[in-house]
């Protein structure tokens, strides 16, 4: 392989990736490693193996989506969907929501237009189980009329959770103009009307015709034996009648004419779009329509310059992709006060003037390297490889991901601009302009009406089936070899992972900062600044020539406090140095800086006026005092008072290699990342005494309501916080972290589940977390439901906290919770940016890099009655402050007030995806710990 690599230098570098696929390495995993079989039955099984982890990811693919419900009842894939979570024949819903729990807690499903699709990743160990329930679930659904009248109620949340959000209503009316005249021009939601008079046996109907092995499509990738799985596949699925589909629905096509679709949003800042239909991927045109909305996405393209040029905050080109026809759509984002519609004649002209004169030979060669490339890094994450195959199989109907590469080697700049003139058509274009809308400033609210708590006296134990005994063994798992450690003589940190799964080379790196506690005073938002302006090139390379730089390799950067360099291994050496010339010497032009000053002003204009803005604001100021970092604001003034020389300030203040941590993961050897990076980073040197970074402790918050107007809300959203004062090193740390799983860990297997969806169908989700850092720490609960259900929601939830406090968890429960704890510890290696998080995420916090490990054996020594004293102590929640979003400022027919995120507030980091737009500024970024309730997000 060495030798080949040698041989790709001073080619092109389609051409060497072209080599490297011939060679042997898979791109989007080929043929290499993989086995396929159909059973007799007619289910199709695709078995990938992937040794990244020793983790698998079973995915069931059913035929089935939102195009084949029943005339008059959309939305009939969707409820099945929910039902089939509801129990199976054979399978209790509380046996499969604790087996699921048992797994490691990673399961979902979603509908698409024309599939159903299942997952569940799992330690491999538990391969046998995970393939077992799948075929039960096969066999039929318990979808009786009680249970689907619980589960309605559910599904109706998120019902109204949806059309709450404007950019949904807008899709769904763009998605009905753009396919019109097909079954794809509904999406697969559905409608309360709909779900009204659907019936549970109209849902077992459903399954009896569209859920036959005939008609589904397995897809198993990870570190398993092939030839063994197959005979689990064949043992569990093989006697499973083949069962006859109904006829697919068809369409054609309508005519397309150009309309707008203008409308006001909750954003906190306009949207101008344009839309064309492009060719979907039943079409031969659909590879060079993928290439040519790639080149007008590139930074390079005309569509990005109007962010340098100050007219957009950002801009690029997007699809979205169906068999019949693609939608892409040229955005851009501009500040609250601007015109949209000019900014829509502006992306018109450009889109017009590239379809009549064409798009560079370069971009398109680029845009090409670009796909090749990504395939590539399918194979760096295990559940990612399993959702390209199934799209390529299940959805587009390919016979692997390497079709699509194929295609696309194959493009040529003649394709591109013939696609190009025939659909990018201005006047069947749809445009839009989608208008930031002034949100509700919070209003406080004192007292609510007691109400009755719905709280079990007693959870009762589930009996598993024989079959799934073992499953709920603990065990400790096995320890993964260290990564290997360096340090350079300027204090950075080095960790390598050598991998062997792709011929690609990953780096991750972080400098931990908190700009809440570095910025000067009365310079607020200086961060910001920076953050944009390291886009702009380098002091060697302006804007167009890095990113041309970077194209040339097909390498993927992202340059900040956290950066990142995707690039093949023949390339790593190139792209590192480009990524250390743009960290180390970033151009921070005085032109750009102007620019990007302004633009902020204007985005912050638009903020503020944003329901979301005045949310974070009253719990950040409801949590914490008024002189805690987390409580100071950027503000206009703060923006207009910065200069350049500031911004350069704060980078040598912040940007140190003492406060820098690289995780490298790979196809390359240990001691020669050591060497690169140690050539690339080795001259950094810091400027001052090292900082202090942690927040201050704080003290305990008090009871409060308030209340936040959002127009668009159909549902109401709320958060109940509670600033604590537990520390990551506390014992009670892991102690709450398992009680949190009791309530709120593994879906139905959970306290809150049972309560608020599965009995009582009051909420779609309710999500528990808990979070601590060196400081203080934070738990929170989370649902949304309708205005007159919310009382009760929330008294059930106050109700499981205060039995949490009184009473000793079951022996069930607190075996259930440590399982999905200890089974989650492997899945955080499941893919190479999982595994660099963790690290990045370990060292934030000053922990060992086997912490993992550590955990595990802690989590098996917890007992019931510390958890109990751990919340006796801790938790507090008669003290919780509770913020609200919501249509209207008061409910006439709520006692107490709607649709709940309750966070009991003791952690220094920042937590889920939901609470981001919440939580900014409060945490310092990072993924979970391996006992942590949450999941792990990418920094906001």
């Amino acid at each position: 392989m060495k030798k080949i690599f040698r041989m790709l230098r001073g080619m092109t570098l389609l051409t060497a990736f072209l080599l490297i696929l011939n060679a042997g390495w898979a791109i989007a995993a080929g043929e290499q490693g993989v086995m396929r079989s159909v059973l007799d039955n007619g289910l199709r099984v695709i078995i990938i193996r992937n040794s990244l982890a020793p983790v698998a990811t079973v995915q069931i693919n059913y035929l089935a989506g939102a195009n084949e419900s029943p005339a008059g009842f959309p939305g009939t894939a969707h409820a099945l969907e929910h039902m089939m979570f509801r129990g199976n024949p054979g399978l209790s819903a509380d046996q499969l929501a604790t087996i699921m729990a048992a797994l490691g807690g990673d399961s979902n499903a979603n509908t698409q237009q024309t599939v159903t699709q299942y997952y569940i990743t799992t330690p491999v160990e538990e391969l046998d189980t995970v393939i077992r329930v799948e075929a039960i679930r096969m066999r039929g659904v318990l979808a009786t009329q009680e249970a689907w009248e619980k589960e309605r109620g559910a599904i109706e949340q998120e019902v109204a959770r949806d059309i709450s959000e404007p950019m949904y209503i807008f899709h769904t009316r763009l998605q009905a103009k753009m396919l019109a005249g097909t079954p794809y021009a509904v999406d697969g939601l559905g409608n309360k009307p709909s779900f009204d008079r659907t019936t549970g046996l109209m849902l077992e109907r459903f399954h009896e015709q569209w859920y036959g092995p005939n008609n589904a499509i397995l897809v198993i990738v990870g570190d398993v034996d092939p030839d063994q799985t197959l005979s689990m596949v064949q043992r569990y699925f093989g006697n499973i009648p083949s069962r006859p589909t109904p006829k697919r629905p068809e369409g054609e096509l309508a005519p397309l004419t150009g309309e707008k679709l203008d409308m006001e949003t909750d954003m906190p800042y306009g949207l101008a779009l344009i839309a064309y239909r492009l060719p979907g991927y039943a079409s031969s045109d659909y590879t060079a329509g993928r290439v040519l909305a790639d080149v007008l996405d590139s930074q390079r393209a005309r569509l990005y310059e109007l962010v340098p040029e100050g007219r957009a905050l950002s801009a690029g080109f997007s699809t979205e992709e169906f068999a019949p026809a693609s939608i892409g759509y040229a955005v851009a984002a501009y500040p609250t006060g601007p015109d949209g519609e000019s900014l829509v004649r502006r992306l018109k002209a450009i889109i017009e003037d590239y379809r009549d004169k064409g798009v560079p030979a370069e971009l398109v060669e680029a845009a090409k390297a670009q796909e090749i490339a990504a395939a590539c890094f399918n194979r760096n994450s295990i559940y990612g490889l399993a959702v390209a195959w199934s799209q390529a199989v299940a959805v587009e109907g390919r016979t692997s991901p390497d079709d699509d590469i194929e295609a696309i080697r194959s493009v040529t700049v003649n394709d591109v601009n013939r696609v190009a003139r025939r659909y990018l058509l201005g006047e069947t274009a749809v445009t839009a302009v989608l208008s930031p809308r002034e949100g509700g400033k919070p209003k406080s609210v004192t007292g609510s009406k007691a109400r009755e708590a719905f709280a079990p006296s007693e959870v009762k134990p589930v009996k598993l089936p024989d079959w799934a005994g073992t499953i709920g063994e603990l065990k400790i798992p096995e320890s993964i070899p260290a990564p290997q450690e360096f340090w350079l003589d300027n204090g950075l940190r080095l960790l390598v992972v050598p991998s062997e799964v792709s011929p690609t080379v990953s780096l991750f790196g972080a400098v931990r900062t908190r700009p809440e506690m570095q910025q000067p005073v009365g310079k607020e938002g200086v961060a910001d600044v920076l953050s944009e302006l390291f886009s702009y090139g380098t002091t060697t390379l302006d804007r167009i020539a890095y990113r041309r730089a970077m194209d040339a390799i097909a390498a993927t950067s992202k340059v900040g406090s956290e950066f990142s360099l995707l690039t093949v291994d023949d390339k790593f050496e190139q792209g590192l140095a480009l990524l250390a010339d743009n960290i180390l010497r970033p151009a921070l032009p005085a032109s750009a800086f102007a620019v990007v000053r302004q633009e902020q002003i204007g985005a912050l204009a638009g903020e503020q006026q944003s329901p979301e803005y005045h949310v974070r604001r009253a719990l950040l100021t409801s949590l914490f005092p008024a002189d805690d970092p987390t409580n100071r604001e950027t503000t206009r003034e703060s923006l207009e008072s910065l200069s350049l020389d500031d911004v350069w300030a704060y980078y040598h203040k912040v940007f140190r290699p003492d406060m820098t941590t690289i995780v490298v993961i790979g196809h390359i050897d240990p001691e020669k990342a050591y060497r690169v990076i140690t050539q690339e980073f080795g001259a950094w040197q810091s400027v001052g005494p090292k900082p202090d970074i942690n927040l201050p402790p704080v003290p305990l918050s008090k009871s409060s309501t308030q209340i936040v107007s959002n127009p668009d809300r159909v549902q109401d959203e709320v958060t109940l916080a509670q600033a604590g004062d537990v520390i990551r090193s506390s014992a009670d740390y892991y102690r709450l972290q398992i009680g949190m799983n009791v309530l709120a860990g593994g879906f139905y297997a959970t306290r809150f589940y049972r309560d608020l969806r599965e009995k009582t169908g009051l909420v779609y989700t309710v999500d528990g977390q808990f979070e601590a850092g060196p400081t203080r720490s934070l738990l929170t609960v989370s649902y949304g439901c309708n205005p007159e259900n919310v009382g009760n929601a929330r008294d059930i939830i106050v109700g499981d906290f205060r039995a949490m406090q009184q009473n000793e968890v079951s022996a069930d429960e607190l075996r259930q919770a440590k399982m999905l704890l200890l089974r989650r510890i492997p899945l955080l290696r499941a893919s190479v940016e999982g595994t660099a998080a963790m690290y990045l995420e370990l060292v934030r916090n000053n922990l060992s890099l086997d912490e993992p490990q550590q955990a595990a054996r802690r989590i098996v020594d917890v007992t019931a009655e510390e958890i109990r004293d751990a919340f006796a102590r801790r938790i507090r929640p008669d003290e919780l402050v509770q913020n609200i979003t919501r249509k209207d400022l008061w409910c006439k027919e709520c006692t107490v007030f709607s649709s709940v995120l309750i966070v009991l507030v003791i952690s220094d980091r920042k937590i889920s995806s939901h609470l981001l737009a919440l939580t900014t500024g409060i945490f310092s970024s990072g993924a979970n710990l391996p006992a942590a309730v949450n999941i792990p997000v990418q920094d906001g």
